[in-house]
């Protein structure tokens, strides 16, 4: 075995450490992710640590109302919807078909079908439609879609989102390839020009914070919306 399968399986055993110690089992969220991986659906969702990390986020915020980029199978939109403060909602976003037909019977097995809204269609359509009907503001936003399209995505997060605002942002060091100035791979391409949006951005607050775990290396920002 070389070093980086070496290095991958004991990331990948920490996770599962981490998972049975401090996450512990959850029948609905493992039916969510058995269904998902039933129905063909890429095996991309978040590790049940940041799983629960997206959890404490909403706790801490408070959060009321939540906007989420990319459903997938909802594995994350259950994370989140259980973090909502008593009486919240959650708008989540996803452009296939499939996936949200998956994502809403995992949503109501899991109880949130009255506290989730899934809007079907293309992400920024939505983000202008929920705000031409006056959304938001959010006090979460995460956002976890297709790369390329990362820095509209973060845009339109500001413009639902209010001071003290959260804005999560997934997958954004891409095996290290995001240091990468030459790559022509739209992942990188979109993640760099979201970086450069936030470092532009003076309305926020934000890091970024390398991960390894059973999803492999890669990592998330995090902004706090400060206002003007």
């Amino acid at each position: 075995m070389d070093a980086t399968a070496e290095a991958g399986d004991r990331w990948t055993a920490v996770d599962e450490y981490i998972s049975e110690l401090l996450v512990g089992a959850d029948p609905v969220l493992e039916a969510a992710l058995d269904d998902s991986r039933a129905a063909g659906l890429p095996p991309i969702q978040v590790a049940p640590p940041q799983g629960k990390l997206l959890y404490l986020l909403a706790k801490i915020v408070g959060a009321g109302q939540i906007l989420e980029v990319g459903t997938l199978g909802a594995y994350s939109t259950i994370w989140l919807a259980r973090g909502l403060a008593p009486g919240g909602r959650l708008v989540t976003l996803e452009v296939n078909p499939k996936h949200a037909e998956v994502a809403r019977a995992n949503l109501a097995r899991a109880g949130l079908a009255d506290v989730v809204t899934l809007r079907l269609g293309r992400a920024v359509d939505s983000l202008a439609q929920l705000e031409s009907e006056g959304a938001g503001p959010f006090d979460l936003v995460f956002i976890d879609a297709d790369k390329e399209t990362n820095p509209d995505y973060f845009r339109w997060a500001m413009r639902l989102t209010r001071p003290g605002s959260l804005i999560v942002v997934d997958n954004v060091v891409r095996h290290g390839a995001v240091i990468d100035a030459h790559s022509t791979d739209p992942s990188v391409v979109g993640t760099r020009r979201l970086n450069d949006v936030m470092a532009a951005e003076r309305r926020i607050s934000v890091t970024e914070i390398q991960t390894v775990g059973s999803k492999g290396y890669d990592g998330f920002a995090l902004a706090l919306v400060l206002g003007d």
